[in-house]
């Protein structure tokens, strides 16, 4: 992806937190038929290093398990949060005019090489681990074994396991910092005061940005 490297984010750790917390990736992937994209929701895994490794299963009825060209790279991508930006947050616009709107976001791409999984025990782990973690802050937290054995037995079969170590890893988190300290203040005042969580997932990114002097303006 276009990459400015004022918008590069290389520390694993701040994208693999965005991956947790946005897990519904976008798996492109190099099959038989030409390119695929699947929307799947995955664990993001630290180990093995330096990169981490992604986890995750589709329906067996879902061809991508038959049809991936073996060998080849596959791609997910995280969308974070992603907002408009008006040229009216800008402080500058009222001494220059020279403005013009754009949009905030943050992504991560992963890529690395396929593997499918079609052993039992892995699928069970794999599905009671992804539960415990998005069930862990209800009151009740629904478990695997609350369902009766043999239907879930039953689910497991209708289901294909994949993971791949992250072979490359990268972000692109385009939060104002191309604008001016000014700028980026009035982004920020603008983007706290919305009411949609997208804006303010932003404007908590954009509340880390360290202080800076003007610096060149781009798009």
């Amino acid at each position: 992806m276009y990459l400015p490297a004022f918008f590069n984010e290389t520390r694993p750790e701040v994208m693999h937190a965005l991956m947790r917390a946005h897990p519904l990736c976008t798996l492109v992937t190099q099959c038989e038929s030409g390119l695929v994209g699947n929307h799947v929701p995955v664990q993001t895994l630290d180990e093995p290093a330096p990169l981490g490794c992604i986890r995750g299963h589709i329906a067996r009825a879902n061809p991508l398990w038959r049809d991936y060209r073996a060998g080849t790279q596959a791609l997910a991508i995280f969308q974070g949060p992603q907002v408009y930006i008006s040229p009216s947050f800008y402080p500058s616009k009222a001494k220059t005019g020279e403005v013009v709107p754009t949009w905030n976001y943050a992504v991560v791409h992963a890529s690395g090489t396929l593997r499918f999984i079609q052993d039992t025990g892995w699928l069970r782990d794999f599905v009671a681990g992804l539960t415990a973690i998005h069930e862990a802050p209800r009151s009740l937290p629904w478990k695997i074994d609350d369902a009766p054995p043999p239907y879930i037995d039953k689910m497991l079969g209708l289901i294909v396991g994949f993971e791949f170590s992250i072979a490359t890893l990268s972000g692109k988190w385009k939060v104002s910092q191309n604008r001016s300290q000014a700028d980026q203040q009035g982004v920020l005042g603008n983007l706290q005061n919305a009411q949609d969580a997208d804006s303010r997932e932003m404007a908590a990114m954009l509340a880390t940005l360290p202080a800076k002097p003007e610096s060149p303006t781009a798009r």
